[in-house]
């Protein structure tokens, strides 16, 4: 099989993949939903490349992620719901149609507020479009809440819905109350590990998550950046463990936790 450029190339390989008798066992058995989880790891790892300033890498992590929309498109095809082209034909008209000032005839040019003005208005305009598009429901009830993403990650999806519930007045007046709340859910997971009960762990684990992020809300602190600041502390001080561990011609396997801690304390204590 030999590479190209040209991304029917990479089409083909989807479609053979996903053909029945001569596919992928492990492609063919995916969904919209499975495969979802790999779509964000994907974004993420993209993001790690830039972070990292790795072009290389994040020329592969782009691929990826191309990978990704082109999966999803050929489940959609499958269904006779759309296709790749409709992808890009859908891409493609958005993006002319939110920039008026680059692809249609227009006197002057916009400064960046201009700009910036217009594609909320354009974007409000296709958000209107695309519900009346949708079967009505004279019954249903708009929530103070629908107007936030909820494809976006679980941290972020937790501080928007904070957000907008505050907006109305929905919010703790202080974050030590939020503390308070804090210890109130770590309480319900104690009970719920006497209990036993994994869904009522599931479910309690996620109410201190989102408390957590209620009281980084409230102390101004972005908990995406903090809790990577948190996993790079975590990487620096397991791998000096590792390098005092090996500096001894031991490994890890062969050290005591009492051992590993003693470790990790010396390396917290070196930072």
């Amino acid at each position: 099989m030999t590479s190209s450029r040209d991304i029917s190339r990479l089409l083909d390989i989807m479609a053979a993949l996903r053909t029945p008798g001569s596919g992928c066992p492990w492609d063919l058995e995916q969904n919209f939903a499975t495969i979802a989880p790999y779509t964000i790891e994907e974004a993420y790892e993209v993001v790690d490349a830039i972070a990292r300033g790795d072009l290389d890498d994040l020329r592969d992590e782009l691929g990826d992620l191309l990978l990704q929309v082109v999966f999803h498109a050929r489940m959609a095809e499958e269904q006779n719901a759309f296709n790749f082209g409709d992808v890009v034909d859908a891409i493609s008209r958005k993006m002319i149609r939110r920039h008026p000032h680059v692809f249609a005839d227009k006197d002057g040019r916009l400064t960046p507020s201009d700009v910036k003005g217009a594609w909320e208005r354009i974007k409000a305009e296709e958000k209107a479009e695309r519900a009346a598009r949708r079967p009505s429901d004279e019954t249903s009830h708009k929530s103070l809440l629908s107007d936030v993403k909820a494809g976006q990650p679980a941290l972020a999806l937790a501080m928007e819905l904070q957000r907008k519930a505050s907006s109305v007045g929905f919010d703790w007046n202080d974050p030590r109350a939020v503390l308070r709340k804090i210890r109130e859910e770590a309480d319900e997971i104690e009970v719920a590990l006497d209990r036993g009960v994994a869904s009522e762990l599931a479910e309690e684990t996620g109410d201190l998550l989102f408390a957590l992020v209620n009281l980084a809300r409230h102390t101004d602190v972005d908990p995406e950046l903090a809790l990577r600041g948190t996993n790079a502390k975590f990487e620096r001080r397991f791998g000096y463990i590792e390098r005092a561990l090996s500096a001894q011609g031991r490994s890890l396997e062969s050290a005591s936790l009492s051992e590993m801690d003693a470790l990790w304390d010396e390396a917290k204590g070196e930072e």
